[in-house]
């Protein structure tokens, strides 16, 4: 309950409608409960935003905004106002809601437990639908006369196991919401909680991760996973980031030299559950390029896309690709560019606590290659950008704040962790 308390109301209402699959018709316009709440807010917080002097990413995502209406009306004209406005409301509403409140420390820390907890309540959803089929909270809404719900997606199982959407419109958007807790809750808490305790939280919070059963999601986890390994065997060495680069171009130019595919294809055949998936994806990725080239400044809007006759699916399974395909390079440019300077802001920032940004960042860092594989759109469209503003505040922050050293396990009997010299990020 103390954890509500600190939390501003507007994010903790934000959290329960992000989480409440409700939908209605208003008119020809579907609303979801979180769209109903945006809409009353975006207007205020993008104003109340640009009050301070605005990070380059708050300008920068409302220009994506305004090039992909411009796509839109070049495209589809009919479907520009209805697109664009609820990517305003997502994208725009869930980045300034947590750039205008989560401003501190005890605020960002208050998040990171209500998240988890979220998480840990979703178990026994998870489990009940993985066997079943049958995701519930979903099919009780869908009762309500009035209201409906996201689709009950039908899927084959995998692993002999139904995939789980819990109350999301795609398993793949569970499998990445849970996923996002891993590193937030082993490196963000390890102030609050013992490692034992942060091990068995990031454990729970696997369960639900993997019953989506999608690999966007394993690998979000298993990077996250592998980052807070680095830092733990490597963390006397000061150029250990360093280190990670070098390893990774290294490793990048032998699977070229050594393959007789291209380092990306062994990725995807890496990050997917079968063989087919990995050729289907590569299709994907080759076609959107083609694309891409063939529409270069106004991309193609919701357009379908060129692709050979025997790819009967439209379905685009690369959130970076979508960009470039529907609004062009300067779509691609303006959204990457914006995120990639988020992270990079919030990396370099030597005033917050280096463990709360280590854990934001391994988060983005998995987030970011679990984008490559996967699409999202409506509830967690807008938590990935929620997400990605709630981290900015420790660019800004005035104050220094003691980090505790990651260390797995805590001496007995110790109050605190031992105050080490702070490492870069």
């Amino acid at each position: 309950m103390n954890t509500l308390r600190t939390l501003p109301f507007p994010v903790t209402l934000y959290l329960l409608l992000l989480v409440l699959p409700i939908r209605f018709m208003v008119g020809p316009l579907q609303f979801t409960g979180l769209r109903a709440y945006m809409l009353i807010l975006a207007i205020p917080l993008l104003v109340s935003a640009f009050r301070r002097p605005p990070a380059t990413p708050d300008i920068l995502l409302p220009l994506f905004i305004g090039w992909v209406s411009v796509c839109m009306m070049q495209n589809t004209p009919g479907q520009a106002v209805e697109h664009t406005g609820a990517m305003f409301l997502e994208l725009a509403g869930g980045y300034f809601l947590a750039r205008s409140f989560i401003r501190t420390e005890d605020q960002f820390l208050s998040l990171i437990k209500l998240l988890v907890l979220m998480v840990l309540l979703m178990i026994p959803l998870s489990l009940f639908e993985t066997v079943t089929g049958v995701p519930p909270l979903v099919t009780m809404i869908h009762a309500i006369p009035g209201i409906s719900s996201v689709e009950v997606v039908t899927i084959a199982p995998r692993l002999g196991l139904e995939r789980v959407q819990a109350v999301f419109a795609h398993p793949i958007h569970f499998g990445l919401f849970c996923s996002t807790a891993v590193s937030l809750v082993f490196i963000g808490l390890s102030a609050q909680l013992s490692a034992v305790t942060r091990m068995a939280a990031v454990i729970l919070i696997s369960i639900p991760a993997f019953l989506a059963l999608s690999s966007g999601a394993i690998l979000s986890v298993a990077i996250q996973v592998f980052l807070i390994c680095w830092v733990l065997v490597f963390r006397a060495v000061r150029g250990k980031w360093w280190l990670l680069v070098g390893v990774t171009l290294a490793a990048y130019v032998l699977i070229d030299a050594i393959s007789n595919r291209t380092p990306l294809k062994v990725f995807f055949s890496y990050a997917t559950f079968s063989a087919h998936n990995a050729y289907w994806r590569e299709l994907i990725f080759e076609w959107g390029l083609h694309n891409i080239q063939a529409n270069p400044i106004f991309g193609l809007g919701l357009e379908d896309w060129v692709r050979p006759h025997f790819m009967y699916s439209g379905s685009i399974d690369n959130f970076w690709l979508v960009q470039g395909m529907r609004y062009g390079v300067p779509g691609f440019a303006l959204i990457s560019l914006s995120w990639g300077l988020a992270i990079v802001r919030v990396a370099r920032a030597r005033n917050a606590a280096s463990h709360l940004r280590r854990a934001w960042v391994f988060c983005f860092i998995g987030i970011t290659f679990t984008l490559a594989t996967v699409h999202v759109w409506t509830a967690v469209y807008s938590f990935v950008f929620f997400l990605l503003g709630a981290g900015q505040w420790m660019a800004a922050s005035k104050a220094g704040s003691k980090s505790p050293e990651l260390r797995m396990y805590r001496r007995p009997f110790a109050g605190q962790f031992r105050r080490p010299d702070v490492q870069p990020a």
